[in-house]
């Protein structure tokens, strides 16, 4: 049976995207086309919109993620929609998917069913080739490094000390321990290597979090690749190759533009995934949006642990603004197997299995509170939910005083948000906002990983491995100690172990190790089994995958 996604946006009808773009104020000098649908805005845009006012930045998060699906992105898509519908002046901006998940289980991030962004084959396959341009100038740092040592080596890195690793962005286990420079003399030293994903790469960080293109240059500069003989950092700067990547990244760094279903304008742009980088969309793309439109709608990934955990604390820092409210989104079907059910019998009513996974909502509630920005529940409907359930969910909800909306969006697209639409805009004008983050630069790196763990996890404490407690000496001696945390975590817990659902408690989270990105302005914090790079599943979703003899596409969901 086809995917009912990609006939719905097969079916839509798109605007050029120059006419998204005049709907913006921006002239076809201020973008560059690829193809009709789609659009790069050129940066110096930002200094012809200097002067206009700064538009309310609402967040979207959710749940921890379950195989019976949030829609996170499809809620962010459709209230964007819903903001249009009722006269609001609103742009939305998302990542991009990376090919690896669509490729293997997840499948892409373009939103779903009446709330899309399209051209959704593009955007789910290689769009505008930034993410390629992203494993290139990964790739050349690595070329640059066993070139430097197989011609002398000047800078006396040491080999087992690279921590530079290779990408591609593709889902490949195989890739995960490798042995490079075999074949003799001629081929340079043979030595361990291995590859990340693309999205988990410091450059696709640095290139989300970068300003513009000079700071981009001067974060990649910073990039940390391995260790000397004597134990001395070694960076892209001291390989003097900071200009060459900044070039390779020179139309990657533009903010992409393309439209919804509903012809909404969409900025896509950067996709770091959130359980091992920050997993927010640029702060270029996002700073633009609000100097383009009133309100900038984006989404972080995953649950509210991972993703707006790092928006608030790393995205929001960096980029210099504050968010106006959030969104966290609900499903009956998810909140039901955080309550102990099989995902085959989520189609079953079982309304005590829905409050006892209520827990894990009421978690996530609780840290956006912790972090004082005005909120919103979006119950995001399903056909399979009863009326019984749903009106479980909402008396919960009422009871604690959480504001809340049923969200219709898959089915009804901008239609089905327009009750949360106005409530959001409610919060944002009644509700007093007192956002913090919440550490200081001026914290320890531990006493930040502690207030992650115990704050936003729910954890009793933090136990550092002996090797972790080494590189928190050693990054405190380098002057790395005021950087950021970002933890890199699984998705689908509050824990740092995948099979405990609901609200876990009487836990310790476990770093094993931690790795610089001091270009990307943050410290990884590894728990867990968490990896940087996924492997694919027994049936990966590319065995579903097809076109046509008239080039049509089959199978992308």
């Amino acid at each position: 049976m086809e995917n009912k996604d990609l006939q719905i946006a097969q079916q839509a009808t798109m605007k050029d995207i120059t006419t998204i773009a005049k709907s913006l104020g921006l002239s076809q000098d201020d973008i560059e086309l690829y193809g009709k649908y789609k659009a790069k805005i050129n940066l110096d845009v930002m200094d012809k919109l200097a002067t206009h006012d700064n538009g309310k930045v609402i967040l979207v998060t959710a749940i921890n993620p379950t195989p019976a699906g949030e829609g996170k992105s499809t809620t962010t898509v459709g209230l964007g929609q819903a903001f249009a519908k009722i006269g609001e002046d609103a742009i939305i901006a998302l990542r991009e998917p990376s090919f690896g998940p669509v490729m293997g289980i997840k499948g892409g991030a373009a939103g779903g069913g009446y709330s899309q962004v399209v051209p959704m084959e593009d955007l789910n396959l290689h769009f505008t080739g930034d993410i390629h341009a992203i494993s290139t100038a990964n790739n050349a740092i690595s070329a640059i490094i066993d070139n430097h040592i197989h011609q002398g080596n000047e800078l006396q890195i040491d080999p087992r000390r690279i921590t530079w690793k290779r990408a591609v962005d593709m889902n490949d286990r195989a890739l995960r321990q490798i042995v490079v420079g075999l074949g003799g003399v001629g081929n340079s030293l043979p030595r361990e290597d291995g590859f990340n994903i693309t999205v988990a790469s410091e450059i696709m960080a640095v290139l989300c979090l970068a300003s513009d293109l000079e700071d981009l240059k001067n974060r990649v500069r910073r990039i940390v690749v391995g260790y000397t003989y004597q134990r001395k950092p070694v960076t892209v700067g001291d390989l003097q190759v900071e200009g060459a990547i900044a070039l390779i990244l020179k139309d990657a760094i533009k903010p992409n533009l393309v439209q919804t279903l509903e012809n909404t304008p969409a900025l896509v742009h950067g996709g770091p995934f959130a359980n091992i980088a920050h997993g927010c969309n640029s702060i270029i793309a996002t700073n633009m949006g609000r100097k383009l439109a009133k309100y900038v709608i984006t989404e972080a990934g995953f649950g509210a642990d991972l993703g707006a955990e790092k928006f608030l604390n790393i995205k929001t820092f960096q980029a210099g603004f504050d968010p106006s409210a959030i969104v966290i989104v609900a499903t009956i079907r998810a909140l039901k197997m955080h309550g102990g059910v099989n995902k085959k019998e989520l189609h079953l009513e079982n309304v005590e299995a829905l409050q006892q996974g209520i827990t894990n909502l009421e978690k996530h509630i609780e840290t956006i509170k912790t972090f004082g920005v005005p909120y919103v529940v979006a119950i995001n409907a399903f056909t399979s939910d009863t009326e019984t359930e749903i009106q479980a969910l909402e008396a919960y909800l009422q009871e604690h005083n959480h504001p809340f909306s049923r969200s219709e969006v898959w089915a009804k697209g901008g239609d089905g948000a327009v009750d949360l639409a106005k409530k959001v805009l409610y919060e944002i004008n009644t509700k007093e906002n007192h956002f913090k983050r919440l550490y200081s630069p001026d914290d320890s790196l531990e006493t930040k990983i502690e207030t992650i763990a115990k704050t936003v996890y729910g954890a009793d404490g933090v136990e550092f491995t002996t090797t972790a407690k080494r590189q928190l000496r050693q990054f405190k001696r380098e002057g790395w100690d005021h950087l950021g945390v970002c933890m890199a975590k699984t998705q689908y817990s509050l824990s740092d172990n995948p099979k405990k659902l609901g609200r876990p408690t009487g836990f310790t989270i476990t770093i094993r190790e931690l790795r610089p990105s001091v270009g990307a302005g943050f410290i990884v914090a590894l728990t867990g089994d968490v990896m940087t790079m996924p492997g694919l599943p027994k049936e990966p979703a590319a065995l579903k995958m097809d076109i046509t003899k008239d080039g049509e596409a089959k199978g992308l969901f």
